[in-house]
């Protein structure tokens, strides 16, 4: 039998999977709200998220697991002494979260050019809520992985990859509930 707890074992900062844990609770307060309130009115809000762009939203899904892939290697890549491939891989990562922020920007400026605003309907009050939190969790994972990048020691690599991966996964959890969800 081992001593160890199971919170000695997990991989990285304990700090950071307290944060995690904590960012995880508030988006899925957010998604369930969205969807028991979706639940009131499911022919409007069905209506309502037909003038979502589930293309650029697919691809921005695909655009932020190619990151989280890249950041991943960044770690495996520090331990086998390959310094320059995991900092190339961690700006990667910041780059692609770049081009998520530019996606989802042309995104919002679609919903102006058509009038559509957090006011419009409850629908887009959560969607704007819930992608816009995502975004800023996303513009501070750039930061992240820039200072990591910089600062790459295998253990600030961890723990940005932590972070990371948390913004990959509440995307993935985002998507389909926003925009496919019928």
């Amino acid at each position: 039998m081992s001593d160890a707890s199971l919170i000695d074992e997990l991989p990285g900062e304990l700090l950071m999977w307290v944060l995690i844990v904590s960012e995880l609770l508030v988006f899925g307060a957010g998604l369930t709200a969205f969807v028991g309130v979706r639940l009131t009115d499911p022919a409007v809000f069905a209506e309502a998220q037909s003038h979502l762009y589930r293309t650029g939203a697919a691809l921005n899904t695909g655009v932020l697991v190619t990151s989280g892939f890249l950041a991943a290697r960044a770690l495996r890549w520090r331990h086998a002494a390959r310094r320059g491939a995991a900092r190339l891989a961690l700006i990667g990562a910041a780059l692609l979260g770049v081009v998520f922020l530019i996606i989802k920007g042309a995104e919002y400026a679609g919903k102006a050019a058509q009038g559509i605003s957090y006011d419009t309907h409850p629908f887009f009050l959560f969607y704007y809520l819930l992608t816009g939190f995502h975004a800023a969790h996303v513009l501070a994972g750039v930061a992240i992985l820039l200072l990591v990048a910089w600062r790459d020691d295998p253990r600030n690599i961890e723990a940005g990859g932590q972070f990371w991966h948390m913004v990959d996964l509440v995307w993935i959890l985002l998507f389909p509930v926003i925009y496919l969800l019928g």
